[in-house]
């Protein structure tokens, strides 16, 4: 069997590490991770901006297809700021 060891069960999965995007489910934001202080997690949004604290047990990692959309979402609210 090839692959990565896949944890024991009850086993919390590991924290993303630093530039990972992610989604904060208790916000419903996504963020790039900044960086770890006890059990929290520093994100900060795609387009830039005030870091917020996410609970690390909260956040999920985004699909290619997530993080495709999450930018497509930022890239189209950056435009419509910049045409008012």
């Amino acid at each position: 069997m090839t692959g990565s060891p896949r944890p024991m069960p009850g086993t919390p999965p590991p924290e993303p590490g630093v530039g990972v995007t992610v989604r904060d489910t208790l916000h419903d934001r996504v963020g790039v991770v900044m960086g770890h202080e006890g059990p929290y997690l520093q994100l900060r949004p795609l387009s830039g901006g005030r870091e917020w604290d996410a609970d690390a047990s909260r956040v999920q990692l985004l699909t290619p297809a997530e993080l495709l959309s999450a930018r497509v979402a930022e890239a189209n609210a950056r435009s419509r700021k910049d045409n008012r």
